[in-house]
């Protein structure tokens, strides 16, 4: 069996390795260190969860151990398509370069741009951002790509996603043709492969799994369930994902839940919270340092549920997630072996469970077709009775009949309740009625008729 001493690897790196308590590579660590340290393009495909991040890092610090930086133009870059996941990223830099003197620095929105440069100016070995805000630095003038070595993409196929290929391939184009480029992806779209076919030379081919396949250590299941009413839809969904987390009792430490939309994030969160559940959402909408925050909260055990959209479903390496909720069937087929990745991670078990309404049927198809394979189907739990509310002008259900003789009394009329004529259509009023007969004029005669002409 391999371990990470036979890869060649720094002394300083090695022994922060074993600080961790590590001693055998993944498979896609296996498979890509000794390529890199090389020298050669590295293509990686493997599912989410299984050490992707390492594998790149690793060889890194160890290429890096020799020269020195210099300012505004950075020895090496990492491109994640989020900010969670260069956060991740900086943070794996950090725990394996404890022993080196190599620097970095992290280009994320929603922080300081004056702060990051001084970070530039200085020189850093590992520059660690997301594409939009590399751009902007490097459109503003503070920043060279001249002098890159070592790119990196991580998370390819979600760039895709998320629109970032247009900016990939000009950064790509801004960055020495002599540098050594390591690709990662957990698919392998199209238009993912013309990428690696123009940049990558000869790119050393690491395939762990099979493309789009879930991890064997997460635990499925699809609960199906037709609303009583289009407009309960929504409340009976969100009150069959309480009875779905009461019925995993004790075995769901924590979970995240997953939304397609960030609308729907606010609203599931707000409802667990509601019912007693420690719930807090996550999406892009939030600030930065709500969002770091929040995901400190749910890995230090503060937050039980962490109800997000798909930025989350990206590479957070949380490790012990028990559970995995789909509160909505993904829109792309791709996204459910992401999503249901966040649990089940390094050997662990965990649980993925999916909510499906008949509305779902064609996104669950294609998420079914893309795992070749069924999602066993579990029974859903029995909603609590819907407590029906009282009408306008109905008794509340709790209150006794009122008696069958006082049922019988006629409705009195409103110029028998207020002594005053009721008014009619046009604003007239209607004389009230009287029983007795009226004879000739009665008391109305007219002045005029009783008037003497003599």
């Amino acid at each position: 069996m391999t371990k990470f001493s036979d890869l060649s690897l720094d002394p300083k790196v090695l022994k922060a390795i074993e600080d961790t308590g590590y001693e055998t590579p993944t498979p896609i660590q296996a498979g890509a260190i000794p390529p890199a340290l090389e020298g050669k393009d590295v293509l990686g495909i493997a599912q989410t969860g299984t050490g992707k991040t390492a594998s790149f890092v690793l060889p890194m610090i160890t290429m890096l151990g020799r020269g020195r930086a210099r300012a505004r133009m950075p020895r090496s870059l990492v491109l994640a398509p989020t900010r969670e996941l260069a956060a991740q990223v900086a943070e794996n830099f950090e725990t394996y370069a404890k022993h080196t003197r190599l620097t970095k620095a992290l280009l994320i929105g929603g922080v300081s741009f004056g702060e990051q440069d001084k970070l530039i100016d200085k020189g850093v070995d590992v520059l660690i951002a997301t594409p939009g805000r590399l751009l902007d630095h490097f459109e503003r003038g503070k920043l060279l790509l001249t002098g890159v070595q070592v790119m990196v993409v991580d998370e390819a196929d979600r760039m895709l996603d998320m629109g970032f290929i247009p900016d990939i391939e000009r950064i790509f184009q801004l960055t020495p043709f002599t540098r050594q480029t390591l690709f990662f992806s957990a698919t392998m779209p199209p238009e993912i492969e013309r990428i690696t076919n123009t940049f990558l030379h000869a790119p050393a081919k690491i395939e762990v799994a099979r493309q789009s396949t879930t991890s064997e250590t997460i635990t499925q299941g699809l609960v199906e369930f037709k609303p009583s009413r289009r407009d309960r839809a929504a409340s009976e969904k969100r009150t069959m994902l309480r009875e779905i987390i009461k019925s995993e009792g004790e075995a769901c430490r924590n979970a995240i839940i997953f939304c397609n939309r960030k609308v729907d994030v606010d609203i599931v969160a707000k409802s667990l919270k509601k019912h007693g559940l420690n719930a807090e959402p996550i999406h892009g909408d939030l600030d930065q340092a709500h969002r770091t925050r929040t995901l400190d909260g749910f890995r230090d055990g503060s937050i039980a549920f962490l109800v997000a959209s798909d930025v989350a479903a990206r590479g957070l390496d949380i490790p012990n997630v028990s559970h995995v909720f789909n509160y909505d069937v993904p829109n792309h087929s791709e996204d459910y072996v992401h999503r249901i990745g966040r649990t089940g991670r390094a050997g662990r078990k965990g649980t993925a469970i999916t909510l499906a309404t008949p509305a779902d049927d064609k996104q669950l198809a294609g998420v079914e077709n893309l795992l070749k394979q069924e999602i066993p189907r579990l029974d859903a739990p029995d909603l609590p009775k819907r407590e029906r509310r009282p009408r306008r002008g109905e008794a509340p259900a709790e209150e006794a009949p009122a008696p069958k003789e006082e049922q019988q009394q006629p409705r009195r009329t409103e110029e028998q309740s207020s002594g005053k004529p009721r008014r009619g259509r046009g604003g007239r009023r209607n004389e009230p009625r009287d029983n007795g007969p009226v004879v000739g004029m009665g008391d109305h005669v007219p002045d005029f008729i009783l008037r003497s002409f003599s």
